[in-house]
């Protein structure tokens, strides 16, 4: 025996019997263990790739002053970077990227403890980050790859000329149309051997990084989910600036806060 209840909210969702609930959990439970099984398997494969190694120098500000990748690891073998978007003259930082920010200080107290250095990298200088990272509150490390190539060569910065031409290379894809942001988000894997030799051994783009974002995994347990229902069908359409949430601004299609009202947003969305 069932039922349905009328809520615009949660649409007509179905009410059964205890005993035709549990049935049905346990039918979702048996996915759910084949999900977590295909994660493991990913991440034993995502370590069995191979390595390229990283022969160019680059040169990072830090408060610390001109640091190397190699410097960025502060005496771990492992280094995860977060390219975090945050170009020259922005001023404050993606929104989506700022969402993911929120969740590393406190993970960070246990990731540290597994040789894992972590640092945030962005081409805004660092005067600008500095400053964003003070508003914001955070304490992870977070330097400016400014003037270096790289977020070129990560593919995760591009020039004017390649965001005029519609065509870059983006999350392992040739991408053509139109394009909206000069630079893009991404995690970036490094290791460092006995010998002070320096390999690249992963690097992921796009919505991959949803697996940083334990607020998702919390909000997708419950009934109404993410609603990330328009207009830009992202989490742009609730996600802002932990400082900003009542504001009355809007996020754009590139990932940075507008204040303006959100009618305004239609024609940028179109575009």
């Amino acid at each position: 025996m069932s039922e349905t209840i009328n809520n615009d909210n949660l649409r007509n969702h179905e009410v059964v019997s205890p005993e035709l609930w549990r049935e049905r959990r346990k039918q979702l439970l048996r996915q759910e263990k084949e999900l977590t099984r295909m994660r493991d398997e990913i991440a034993r494969q995502r370590r069995e790739l191979p390595w390229e190694e990283v022969t160019k120098t680059y040169v990072f500000d830090s408060r610390e002053g001109k640091q190397t990748l190699d410097q960025l690891f502060g005496g771990k073998s492992q280094l995860i970077v977060y390219h975090f978007m945050f170009g020259p003259g922005w001023k404050e930082g993606c929104v989506g990227c700022s969402f993911l920010a929120d969740h590393m200080d406190g993970a960070l107290q246990h990731v540290q403890q597994k040789d894992i250095a972590f640092v945030a990298v962005s081409r805004a200088p660092y005067a600008e980050i500095e400053a964003f990272q003070k508003r914001m509150g955070w304490n992870f490390r977070w330097v400016s790859s400014n003037g270096s190539d790289f977020n070129y060569d990560y593919q995760v910065s591009f020039t004017p000329e390649e965001v005029a031409s519609g065509s870059i290379d983006y999350n392992y894809d040739h991408r053509s149309g139109a394009f909206l942001s000069e630079d893009m988000s991404g995690t970036s894997v490094f290791y460092k051997n006995a010998d002070g030799k320096l390999f690249h051994t992963y690097s992921s783009y796009a919505r991959a990084g949803e697996e940083l974002l334990g607020s998702y995994s919390l909000i997708d347990l419950t009934p109404k989910g993410r609603e990330e229902n328009g207009p830009t069908f992202t989490l742009g359409d609730w996600v802002r600036h932990h400082d900003r949430y009542q504001a009355e601004g809007f996020v754009d299609p590139t990932g940075r806060y507008r204040e303006a009202m959100v009618q305004d947003l239609a024609p940028l969305v179109a575009s």
